[in-house]
Formats: C-alpha cells, structure tokens, sequence
C-alpha cells in the first residue's frame, strides 16, 4: 500500500491522465458519427483517414482499462472525494 503514497504512483496517475486526454481524442476523431459532419464527410474521401477509421473499436479496448486503472491510482492516491 506504500507504493499509491509514493512519487512513482503519482507520476502514473499523471501519465495515464495524459494518455486518456490523447485516447479520448482519437475515439472522438475516428468516431462513426464524425462522417455524418461536413468535416468527417470529406475526411472520408480520404483513404488514411479510412485506416484510422477502422481502429475505432480497438481503441476503445485500451481507452476503458486506462481509465479504470488511472481512476483506481487517483482513488487509493488522493483518497475517496469528500
């Protein structure tokens, strides 16, 4: 239980942080509702936004164990809010 009092907890609670901001980022830009905005609608005329397109589902497979990870840091780190 010492390790979630330590620097090395507190820098992976930022890290993952960091990493779900990016996560996130790339869940909302390769989207299948995007494609139906005038952007994503020209997007995918493009054939690398295509490829990237169909990473959507994967990742989301990374995003989730991210967050629940990241969330039980900041838990057993900062405590139970309130």
């Amino acid at each position: 239980m010492d390790f979630f009092h330590s620097l090395a907890a507190a820098r992976t609670i930022f890290i993952l942080g960091i990493f779900n901001l990016a996560a996130g980022l790339l869940i909302f830009f390769s989207c299948r509702c995007l494609p139906g905005s005038r952007v994503g609608a020209r997007l995918m005329d493009y054939e690398p936004y295509r490829r990237f397109h169909r990473y959507h589902c994967y990742i989301w497979m990374v995003f989730w164990p991210s967050v629940a990870v990241h969330a039980l840091f900041a838990l057993m780190f900062f405590g139970w809010p309130g």
